[in-house]
This record gives C-alpha cells, structure tokens and sequence, in this order.
C-alpha cells in the first residue's frame, strides 16, 4: 500500500509537529476582541500524499474552524502537513555544485564576504534591538495627539480587520457601506494589506500581521488549478476570503477560500504575492524583534518553495524574472508583460530579505547559492541597461543596429526612433529614472512608479540612481504627484495606442485607473524612498497635499485625470490602502528609527559576486568589465 507521507528528515518532521501551528502566540492586540466562539486548531479536511515528499505535493483541500452558538465551542484535532524534503532546492546551481570555486564562496554573501549584521548578534539580542527601538518610539508618541484625520484612519483600518476563527487575519480591499456591488473588494489581497501590515507593525499591534503570514503559508500548499492545469508549487495567492458555512442547526464552519487567480479578471497569476510576503516577513521582523517566526521550519519550507519558482531554470537570456501582463499592482492589460520594473525591484529585495531569513544548514546551500548569482546578475542588468538619464538616451539616440557581436553596444537592438518625443523635452538636465520594461528590440519608456520607489528602498539602483529619481520626480513634481500622489505610470497611453496596448479597455483609459491614474496607496512607499535619501522635505510636501482631500472624498482608491483632479470614475470609496498608506506614511515621518529597518544600503559583497568568476572558460569577456557606463557603484 502506497504510503501517506515520506519521512525523510525525522528531526524536521518533529518540528513541524511542534511548530506549524503549536507555536507562542503574541499577546493579543487591539486589534480585535476575541470572539468565545472560535477555535484555536484548525481541522484539515483531506490531505492527499505521494511517495514523493516534496511539500507542494500533499495538498490541503480545506481547513476549517468549527463554531456554534451554543454556550459551548468545539474543539478538533490537528493534523500536520508532511516534512518536506529540504534536498531538492535551486537546480539552476548544479552544473556548478561541484566546482571548486565554490569553496571561496561565503554561503550567504558571495565571495570573500562578511557575514549579514543580523547574523553577528543571537536571537536574544536580535529582540533587544527591536524593543530599544520600540521604546524609543514609545517615549516619542508620549507627547503626540492624533489629528481627527488620523483617528478616523485608524477607526476605518480596524474596521476592515477580517477575522479567521476569532483571531485578525488581515484587512478586506474596500470597507464601502454603500457599495452594493463589492466583487472581489471583500476579500483579502497579499499586495493590499502590506501597507495595513506595515501600519499595524509600526503602531506596535503585531498579532494580525503574524496570523497573515501563517495562514497565508497555508494556503500556499492548496490545489490550485486554472483549466486542468496546476501552476508550481510555490505560488501564492492573490486573495482569500473567510467564508462561512451552514452545516446543521446553529452550526457554522469556516473556512479560507483562495484565489490564486483562477477567478481573477483575465486569469492573472499573482507573481507579486509571493514576493510580498518574503518582504513583510523580513519587515515583522524586524518590527517586533520576533525572529522565531522566520526561523520555523514551515516558514523556512514557504520561502524556499517561492525562491524555487522563481529561480527555476527557463530559456530565459536575462537575470529579470519573465512574467506575463497584470502579474502586480497593474493586474490588467497595460502592456508590461515581459520583465517590467515593478516585478524586479521585489523580486530583488525578496532576494535579500530571504539571504537574510534563511537558515544556513546543508538543505539551503544551492538555493543560498542561485541567490548570490542572481543578486548579482540582477542588479547589474538593472543598473547597466534599465538607466536613462539625458546623456542615456542621447547615447541610445546615436545607436547603430544590426550589430553581431559578443562586445556590441546595443545588445538589445533597440532602434532610435524607439525613443519617443515627449521623453527628449521631458527628462530634465539632474534627474533619471529606471524604465518600465526591458525585452529585445524594445525598451519601455514610461516611468512606473512603483518599480523606481522599491528600486531606492532596495538598493537596486545606485546612490547616484536613487538621488537622480527623486531629483526627476521634484523636477516633474505637477506631473507625477499634482493633486493627489502619486501616478502609477506617466505618461498615459492614448489614441490608437491605447487600443493596441490595452485592447480598448474602458477601465484604464488615458489618465485612469492603471493608465497615469494617481494612487494615494503609493505615498507610503514614497514616503520610505525619500526618507532613505534624506528628502524629507518631499515626503512632507506629499503628505500635505494628500492630506488636503483623501479624507474629504472618502478615501478614493485612485484618481483621474492629468493632474488627478477627480477621484476616479469607476474608484472604490473607503479603499483600504489608500487609508493605511496614509497612516503609513505619517508613522514613518515620525519614527525615522522604525523606518530605518524597512530599507536596505547598497551591499557591495553582491556586485563584487560575479558568476563569470565560477566559470575557468576564456572564450568570452566578463560584461562588466565590457560596460561603458561604468554605473555599478
């Protein structure tokens, strides 16, 4: 008979037992009371297994908690997920397993490279250092009152708090009591409650951030099929929804129902959830000092499944993750299919958040190897050949085409006439962006905000990079910020454009919605950037114009037209992160400590990690030594 599960590591079998759902739990929050009701285990419905052990492959079907209202809850018992085999990680690194070159290789730094801060200190240290922070802040808001503005934030965020068996388990997209019509705004989305996560964490309320991750983890483990094919293991949904069900007399279930894209407008997969959740993992962390999450085996298991998907070897030429349209924040047709900026940025800073979160034992060695390779290979790619400034596109103006050859300069074969006309008048003389899109023959030309913000945050661009974005964005301040920030993207596609890019969609036409709309959600993100980069005075001056009107017009998902003059045609009212980006923001101008911990500084052990130094063949040039540029400091 065909066994059920697979033992093939009995120590981390018996900490998953111990630890997947058994672990301490913080001290409850303000959050939300407790409801007598619920259950504190989970009933896991069917779990089907294979000899082969590789976690993905035993799926849950459903779990569920059981309640009444009855003065009496019920209890069930647990059952716990297989061990998964910790062997069989990053086969894009086993051609070079068994070099010896390998040996000078630090296993989480590349070569000749000091250990990360964090491994320096002990666990209990590690959570000294996130209470003195903390108490620093504590002492800071003694003397501080909440503007009403800010009160009314905070009541409408805990009012979106959904809640899974009693406890909080995330906030829904929009909490509009005149909307009739709620779609999928009733649910939880990975990407949306980052920015609520981010408020509770720095308002010191850990507890619902934590219940996130692990039930988020959970479902990462569902069958999930679209049309009788199943995607890899270690997707993550985009949303899910606390759903309860009858089944006999004042008895309920419920229950978690994902979506990982199969009912999604367009059948997006969700690339940026995955990475999303290694970035607020990392910032729980760091936030509350509680490093034993990270460090438990199922969460260890969760993080590698997602590094596996995407570092899985393709046909790929470039170290950029190759995704298909409305794969992130822009989920519908906007023409960025291919490598767009917003995917990299993340999916860079999820590489450093996991080289930093990751255990280091014999099971991890590939996957922390394929990370430093790509680390490196990314950034360079991103720095050398997504960069435009003036002196860039006047370069790319003189290009010659057609050229055959390992050394040439336009690798891409972009053509000149690619640069369109409103770029030559409208880049100015001190600032430079990072394009949206980078494939053979074709760059993007359009600045998508997101992606550049997350660039600064991460260190994925240069000092000089990072200092020029936001120079570009004081510079064209009235176009990219106006009456409400920020534009998702500037310019808008227009015209015949428009039709050919997105197919005539009626949602993102010029200057709406994905299309140059303006989304307060983005003022947290630029509120980070800029306090990174010492630009306060920018973080302020949007907060100020921000403050003017997002409470006034109900807290409008985005904005239309040109300068965002009106809230948008089709926009949700009460739209969850439109209010927790603004409390974000405002926490972080006032715990510069705090924010401190969220952004990353230029790691100079990643660009000195090249992986031409791992190959003994001569027949062709290292690209770095062959950029002109010379950009990579």
């Amino acid at each position: 008979m065909t066994a059920i599960y697979k033992f093939t590591n009995m120590k981390s079998c018996c900490r998953i037992l111990n630890t997947l759902f058994l672990a301490p739990s913080l001290p409850k929050s303000s959050v939300v009371s407790p409801n007598p009701n619920y259950c504190s285990t989970f009933r896991l419905k069917a779990i089907l297994g294979r000899t082969n052990s590789t976690w993905g492959q035993s799926r849950i079907f459903s779990s569920s908690c059981h309640f009444n209202f009855s003065t009496t809850a019920r209890t069930h018992f647990l059952v716990a997920r297989a061990a998964p085999d910790l062997r069989n990680f990053s086969a894009s690194v086993e051609s070079h397993a068994n070099d010896k070159n390998f040996d000078r290789i630090y296993m989480q730094g590349g070569i000749n490279v000091k250990p990360p801060p964090d491994e320096k200190i002990g666990a209990d240290e590690r959570v000294e250092v996130g209470e003195n922070v903390r108490k620093s802040e504590c002492s800071r808001e003694a003397g501080k009152e909440e503007s009403e503005m800010e009160k009314e934030a905070w009541k409408l965020l805990r009012n979106a708090v959904v809640t899974y068996c009693g406890s909080p388990v995330g906030t829904v997209a929009a909490n509009d009591p005149n909307d009739k019509t709620p779609l999928n705004y009733d649910q939880v989305f990975i990407r949306d409650f980052v920015a609520s996560a981010f408020a509770f964490l720095l308002k010191g309320e850990g507890e619902i951030v934590r219940n996130f991750v692990l039930h988020t983890l959970q479902l990462q483990s569902w069958e999930k099929t679209v049309d009788c094919y199943s995607p890899g293991q270690g997707l993550m949904p985009a949303s899910f929804k606390v759903r309860s069900v009858a089944l006999d007399d004042n008895k309920f279930e419920e229950v978690l129902d994902p979506d990982f894209g199969e009912s999604a407008i367009g059948r997006v997969a969700p690339v940026d959830s995955g990475l999303w959740w290694i970035i607020l993992l990392r910032a729980y962390g760091k936030l509350t000092g509680d490093y034993g999450l990270q460090e438990r085996v199922d969460v260890q298991t969760g993080i590698k499944l997602i590094l596996n998907l995407c570092l899985s070897d393709g046909f790929d030429m470039f170290p950029s993750l190759l995704v298909t349209d409305g794969s992130c924040m822009i989920d519908r047709r906007m023409g960025i299919h291919g490598h767009p900026l917003e995917i990299q940025s993340l999916f860079y800073s999820a590489l450093r958040c996991a080289r930093e979160m990751l255990a280091l034992d014999e099971g991890s060695k590939n996957l922390v190897r394929a990370i430093n390779n790509r680390l490196s290979a990314l950034s360079f790619h991103i720095r050398e050949y997504y960069w435009v400034d003036l002196k860039k596109i006047n370069e790319i103006y003189r290009y010659k085409t057609e050229e055959y050859s390992t050394e040439a300069t336009n690798k891409f074969n972009i053509y000149p006439d690619q640069i369109p006309h409103w770029l030559m008048d409208w880049i100015p003389e001190t600032g430079g962006y990072l394009i949206g899109n980078l494939q053979p023959a074709h760059m993007d030309f359009r600045f998508f905000t997101l992606g550049n913000l997350w660039s600064i945050v991460s260190s994925l661009g240069t000092l000089r990079q990072n200092e020029a974005v936001l120079n570009l964005i004081d510079a064209k301040w009235d176009d990219l910020i106006g009456q409400m920030p920020l534009k998702i993207c500037y310019p808008a596609v227009e015209s015949e454009e428009w039709r050919i890019i997105t197919g005539s969609d009626p949602k993102n036409t010029p200057w709406s919605y994905h299309n140059g709309g303006s989304w307060p959600t983005l003022l947290w993100q630029f509120t980070l950037a800029c306090m990174k980069m010492r630009r306060m005075d920018l973080a302020k001056k949007a907060l100020d114009i921000a403050e003017k009107r997002l409470s006034l017009d109900g807290w409008p998902e985005y904005y239309d037209t040109r300068s965002g003059k009106f809230i948008g045609k089709q926009a949700r009212l009460y739209q969850t992160w439109s209010i927790a980006g603004y409390l974000t923001s405002k926490i972080l101008m006032e715990k510069p400590d705090a924010a401190a911990l969220l952004f990353w500084e230029e790691d100079y052990d990643i660009l000195e990690n090249c992986i031409c130094a791992l190959s003994n063949s001569n027949r062709k040039k290292c690209s770095r030594r062959l950029a002109k540029s010379q950009i990579l400091v």
